[in-house]
């Protein structure tokens, strides 16, 4: 018979077997054969583009909630339109809505907190984190990336995020700081290929254009028949899947209703509140918070 376990908040729970991480595979769908499709997020970058109602939003809460609900792991949303990642606000350490000073702000912070593990990478003589490390996973989903780059602010202000988004796409992949970036806008001003080709995964869905597939996918994919022109606009969620140094192949993502969505949230904020004041715990030094403070 199985006991209930007692944790040092205080409160009984019933052990359900390890916590989910994101150094585990992503889920993220089914192929047209019906086999899952799994994604090794941690050490890659996801870019996702296609046009309004392909099912973009179904893959951005897929990535959303797997982190939220992920052990040791940090989420920074950017989202102009607030409500698609806003769900879960409370839980991230920083949302971003439509202020690209703030989105600004945050990246260099973020860029920071990179470099600092990058030297304590060196110090241990090697060349990426692992499992075992313990650091935490920093997990930046940004949703509609062309508000940030084309719309808001100034010139100079959106030169300066796409060039700080840049550095931590390149950076972050080894560091435990992965990225997720989605647009309906697939042009080469809003996805240039130099920031393309830095995202191992690309996912596309419906485009009017081959072009358009092609700016998500790589140039002359859709020459070769990859082209997400041949997507039926009814069939939300298919896509076009390219994993690094494979071949793109389709899929279909995995849906999550509101209701879904709310209620992972709710239960992720549960699970990641805060030990009563009455019973303090001696948490472990968190160097990322330090950098993460400082580079305020």
């Amino acid at each position: 018979m199985s006991t209930i376990a007692r944790d040092p908040y205080g409160t009984d729970r019933v052990p359900v077997g390890p916590g989910m991480s994101m150094f585990d595979p992503m889920f993220i769908g089914i192929d047209e054969f019906g086999q899952h499709v799994m994604l090794d997020v941690v050490y890659r970058n996801l870019l996702i583009a296609g046009e309004p109602g392909g099912g973009k939003s179904g893959l951005i809460n897929i990535a959303a909630s797997t982190g939220s609900l992920a052990d040791n792991t940090r989420l920074v949303l950017m989202d102009a339109k607030f409500v698609e990642l806003g769900p879960y606000r409370e839980i991230a350490d920083a949302f971003i809505g439509n202020d690209i000073d703030a989105a600004i702000r945050v990246l260099r912070r973020l860029l920071t907190v990179a470099t600092n593990r990058y030297q304590w990478i060196l110090s241990q003589r090697r060349r990426k984190i692992s499992r075992d490390d313990n650091l935490s996973v920093i997990l930046t989903i940004i949703d509609e990336l062309a508000m940030f780059s084309t719309v808001l602010g100034t010139k100079a202000q959106q030169e300066e995020f796409e060039g700080l988004l840049r550095g931590l796409v390149s950076l972050g992949r080894a560091c435990g700081m992965p990225v997720i970036a989605a647009t309906q806008r697939t042009s080469w001003d809003i996805i240039p290929a130099s920031l393309r080709d830095l995202f191992g995964y690309r996912c596309a869905y419906r485009c009017t254009t081959n072009g358009s597939s092609d700016v998500i996918l790589g140039q002359g994919w859709a020459d070769l028949g990859y082209s997400a022109t041949d997507i039926d606009p009814d069939n939300r969620g298919a896509a076009w899947l390219l994993a690094e140094g494979g071949i793109p192949r389709r899929i279909k993502t995995a849906w999550l209703c509101d209701d879904d969505i709310y209620a992972i949230a709710d239960y992720a904020a549960w699970l990641r509140r805060p030990a009563p004041a009455s019973q303090p715990t001696t948490p472990p030094v968190d160097l990322d918070r330090n950098a993460w403070d400082m580079a305020a």
